[in-house]
């Protein structure tokens, strides 16, 4: 198949051929603006030669009273004139048409063809096509002696081969200057098609809405929101999935991200002021994983290119994973000491102590249900009281009693369980986590209480604590002090819970003077954002 002309050579070719064009035309519109200058400046000369004629006492004289002596007057006056001013003929006309004096002596008293002009008192001026050939003319009445009656007209030309001559000079300088100019014209042209060559990295025109209708369909068709900076932060694109989980303005582009986006974690990963691989940053909808990659072609800096990732659903399903995995180890702890106490239980009836077998049976169930039945009676909503079971028994399997206050108290009117569940279970796995790595035996103490319209969450700890060099860096996304699994991203809990306080309109603090203990007030009957399954 034939390979099309490169771009640059086609815009090369087409802005020549529109120079070239440019050039004949304005070369011929010059050309013929000189010549109509030409003519009009011989027309001027020859009308002050018609006029200076006509104003001469000896002719006025002579064509009053036209005797063969004032004829031959005439005549040799004008050819004097015409010798002395290079003007092509002077012709002196009667009002009824008669020549008086012409180069052509044979013309002399016969009548002109055309009528008298100059009757009417006026110079008149115009290009002649008489006996001479065409020439540049003016016509100047002739009065008598006296100035007071008109007797004929003076007729003075210069014909057009001098008019040519003089054109024909003026020519060279003429051709020189768009000469000059079209040479500039092409080389600005070959610059300009090397840089648009360069700006397309040598793409053709085909190739380049080829490239457009696949990015289209790739970026818009994508689940990962992908934006396109240019090299001082522009926003050249923003996909579908972007603006939806940042979100962006209607039209972002051409827009700096630093203006669309306000100062956080996020817009310094998005900037690149923070460098981070699979940064994981918290906002009030989602939980993202950003990447920013700078983009280069040749050594060019051509800006960089942002990929978000939604692990929102992803990060709570990790999170009911490990509840799950913590509490099948719980369970299995609990089978092996359930297989015990019923080898306790079938001893003690083998040895036919059966009342030894019915209270030990009968405190084992006691013990079992108590811990159930001392939180259902201090917490109303069922789903808290759930996890608060499972989290204690994941805290015992791990050396960690946990524990709520006396004082706790917390009814199901106006509550929203979902986000004290994240706010919570948060809290406590972390509480766990840290008391488990602590000082031993650990211990986890929860306070559940609604006081002056607030709900107040507190969970403390017996581990190490938090340094007071770290105290300000730990609600930050993706800040943590654990160990990173590889299945999961860590630094999210708190950050999560320091959001959805923030927007649901409490606070978060944390006091690490003695055990560590983190506090949240909410405003009663307030909802948050970001939500979690623990």
């Amino acid at each position: 198949m034939r390979r099309t002309r490169q771009l640059s050579t086609r815009i090369l070719a087409s802005v020549v051929l529109i120079l070239v064009a440019s050039t004949v035309v304005g070369f011929g519109l010059s050309a013929r603006y000189h010549r109509s200058t030409l003519e009009r400046q011989y027309q001027l000369r020859a009308l002050a030669v018609a006029q200076t004629f006509a104003a001469m006492p000896s002719i006025q004289a002579a064509m009053v009273r036209r005797s063969p002596a004032d004829r031959a007057l005439i005549q040799a006056v004008a050819e004097q004139v015409v010798d002395t001013t290079k003007a092509s003929y002077v012709v002196v006309i009667d009002r009824n048409g008669v020549r008086y004096s012409h180069p052509n002596p044979a013309l002399i008293g016969r009548r002109v063809s055309e009528p008298v002009v100059a009757l009417d008192g006026r110079d008149h001026l115009s290009i002649d096509h008489g006996s001479l050939g065409i020439s540049a003319n003016a016509k100047a009445p002739l009065y008598a002696p006296g100035g007071k009656r008109i007797i004929g007209e003076v007729s003075t030309g210069i014909v057009e081969s001098a008019v040519t001559r003089q054109l024909t000079r003026q020519l060279p300088a003429l051709l020189l200057y768009f000469a000059c100019a079209l040479a500039i014209g092409i080389a600005a042209s070959l610059v300009l098609a090397r840089r648009l060559k360069r700006t397309t990295f040598g793409l053709e025109l085909e190739e380049i809405a080829a490239l457009v209708k696949d990015r289209e369909a790739m970026l818009h068709g994508i689940r990962e929101g992908v934006i396109a900076l240019d090299r001082r932060g522009r926003v050249t694109l923003a996909n579908d999935e972007a603006r939806r989980l940042l979100p962006l303005e209607d039209e972002p582009l051409g827009q700096p991200i630093r203006e669309l986006v306000p100062a956080s974690r996020l817009r310094d990963l998005l900037t690149g002021e923070l460098a981070e691989t699979d940064a994981v940053v918290v906002t009030d909808d989602h939980i993202l994983v950003i990447n920013r990659m700078p983009v280069s072609h040749l050594g060019r800096d051509l800006g960089a290119v942002v990929t978000l990732r939604d692990r929102t659903e992803l990060e709570g399903l990790l999170r009911e994973l490990d509840s799950v995995d913590a509490l099948t180890d719980a369970l299995r702890a609990q089978q092996h000491e359930f297989s015990n106490r019923m080898h306790i239980v079938a001893g003690l009836i083998e040895l036919g102590d059966h009342a030894a077998a019915v209270r030990y049976a009968l405190d084992v169930s006691a013990e079992s249900t108590g811990v159930a039945a001392a939180i259902r009676e201090w917490v109303e909503p069922p789903e808290i009281v759930a996890m608060l079971v499972a989290k204690t028994t994941v805290a015992a399997e791990r050396g960690v009693r946990l524990d709520l206050t006396a004082d706790s108290r917390l009814s199901e009117a106006g509550l929203d369980a979902t986000v004290i569940l994240t706010i919570v279970g948060n809290l406590v796995d972390n509480a766990i986590d840290a008391a488990a790595a602590g000082p031993q035996p650990g211990r986890v103490e929860l306070r559940l209480a609604a006081l002056d319209g607030e709900l107040v969450i507190e969970v403390t700890d017996t581990g190490a604590g938090v340094p007071d060099e770290l105290a300000g860096r730990i609600f930050t996304d993706g800040f943590t002090t654990k160990t990173t699994a590889s299945t999961r991203h860590r630094g999210i809990g708190l950050a999560l819970v320091h959001r959805l306080a923030r927007r649901a309109g409490g606070s978060i603090s944390m006091d690490s003077t003695g055990a560590t203990t983190f506090t949240v007030r909410l405003p009663a009957g307030q909802r948050g954002g970001v939500e979690v399954s623990t």
